[in-house]
């Protein structure tokens, strides 16, 4: 080999040593975990966007121990490590990302809260994830009953809010939420996906009051279903998903639910608060779509 050859051979090394060296590292990162396999020590998660690394998507990440997938299921919330080497990334230092409400007075809250469980008691329990979702009848804004077994053998994702809400983060965060999965779905709603908003305000949002709010969302009412119904039937599936909901002075205080029923009619995933976007749900629900046939 000629001094030049070696010249150029040494100068390429140092570029792939360089280059090597700068793909490797540890890069700080947050998603919305979409599927889980802790036999395959790997997990899918909907990621937001990493500076200078990495654009929001989802995509697989390995881990190197099964046991940091424990109490890791589809809809959580995680932050995490991607680790970098020369030859291949996993994710290591996996959190459970609590939701945080945003309650001003936390304490008050939990006083009215505890308020509410005891005046107006449920027999309903929490679903648990992978149990079956206990049937349930409602009224639409089109005055149809509609009841959650006629949806059996699609997906179902279900969400929560009150009409006269005006806080921008909160219910009109969720519609609007819903309002991106009707359009990223447009080709499947009805056919593979149902929408359901229930009302936590049941006396004030009768079906003509649900109506106007539809239209705000140019929501289909074949495919998206705003309901409400006697406040005991509220109540209880507000309950079946872990809703709270409360009256604060005329206005209502309330947690943030999302959730995701399969198929089959089981819970495949309850999403608390709203931290997660709406890219980030829809990649959930597709997620849904395609695993569970």
């Amino acid at each position: 080999m000629s001094w030049f050859c070696r010249s150029v051979w040494a100068v390429l090394l140092v570029f792939a040593a360089e280059a090597a060296t700068m793909a490797a590292g540890r890069h700080p990162a947050s998603g919305l975990v979409l599927s889980v396999n802790s036999e395959g020590k790997t997990m899918v998660v909907s990621i937001k966007a990493i500076p200078g690394y990495m654009e929001a998507m989802a995509m697989p990440f390995e881990v190197r121990n099964a046991k940091q997938l424990e109490g890791i299921n589809p809809g959580t919330m995680i932050d995490f490590v991607v680790v970098l080497d020369t030859m291949t990334s996993y994710a290591e230092d996996i959190r459970v990302h609590l939701y945080q409400g945003l309650e001003p007075d936390p304490l008050t809250t939990r006083r009215l809260k505890l308020l509410s469980r005891i005046t107006t008691p449920s027999s309903a329990q929490p679903v648990k994830m992978g149990d079956l979702v206990p049937n349930f009848k409602l009224v639409d804004q089109e005055l149809r009953k509609v009841t959650l077994a006629e949806f059996r053998g699609k997906v179902v994702t279900l969400n929560f809010v009150y009409t006269r809400c005006t806080l921008p983060n909160f219910c009109f965060r969720s519609s609007n939420n819903f309002g991106n999965l009707q359009r990223r779905f447009a080709d499947r709603l009805g056919r593979d996906l149902v929408l359901l908003t229930v009302t936590f305000d049941p006396l004030h949002d009768q079906p003509e009051v649900l109506a106007r709010y539809a239209s705000t969302w140019k929501a289909d009412p074949a495919t998206w279903h705003f309901l409400t119904g006697p406040a005991d039937d509220v109540r209880r599936v507000c309950d079946l998903f872990g809703e709270d909901s409360f009256q604060d002075e005329g206005l209502m205080n309330h947690s943030l639910r999302t959730a995701i029923i399969d198929r089959h009619g089981r819970l495949a995933a309850n999403l608390e608060g709203n931290e997660f976007t709406a890219q980030q749900l829809g990649d959930l629900v597709e997620s849904t779509l395609v695993n569970n046939r």
